[in-house]
């Protein structure tokens, strides 16, 4: 069997989060489906799902959005492991993440969650912290504003100039991280932009 992955966007349902913060791993694998002409469709996971290809010939990707909201993320995220046979070390968990600035990503394997609650209930329900992710920076709210209130708030007019750029470098090192491994996407993501 080919190399799959599966690449999970995290996020909650419906309109009024589409276009938030803590939706950005949505919006990353909305971008991938982009870029190959697919379509997310329903799924059995409690997921919208597309199967595709990195390249022709080259690693499946199974891009997936869970329909459930952002604590909950695990179950979903984990019946589709099993369906498809996919172990932890091939997952991809794109997420928004507050103490990294906004408009800048990090890539690792493992360790905690940061007080991520999406990325708390897939290690859980995977049983493993091992898999990667892609962490998207959103930065820390401004002033006294409550962390939680802010994630949930859509993107401010600036961010959202650089937005498009931002989801695009994320899906790039998603793309990355399935073709040249983890090593090769810190490499270029991790270090400073010229």
């Amino acid at each position: 069997m080919a190399d799959t992955w599966l690449v999970v966007g995290l996020g909650n349902p419906g309109p009024r989060y589409e276009r938030t913060r803590h939706n950005i791993g949505q919006l990353v694998v909305d971008e991938l489906a982009a870029r190959r002409s697919e379509a997310l469709r329903s799924h059995k996971a409690n997921a919208r799902v597309a199967e595709t290809w990195l390249r022709p010939g080259a690693s499946k990707m199974v891009l997936a959005q869970p329909n459930s909201f952002m604590n909950v993320s695990g179950g979903p995220v984990s019946a589709l492991t099993a369906f498809y046979g996919i172990p932890a070390d091939h997952v991809i968990v794109v997420h928004d993440e507050l103490d990294i600035p906004f408009d800048t990503l990090k890539l690792k394997v493992g360790g905690g969650h940061g007080g991520h609650n999406g990325v708390r209930d897939v290690a859980k329900a995977l049983g493993t912290p091992e898999f990667t992710r892609v962490r998207v920076g959103i930065g820390r709210p401004p002033g006294r504003q409550d962390p939680a209130d802010w994630v949930l708030d859509p993107f401010s007019a600036t961010e959202r100039a650089v937005l498009p750029s931002l989801v695009s470098d994320a899906a790039d090192a998603v793309e990355q991280v399935v073709g040249e491994g983890l090593l090769a996407a810190q490499q270029r993501w991790h270090a400073p932009r010229a």
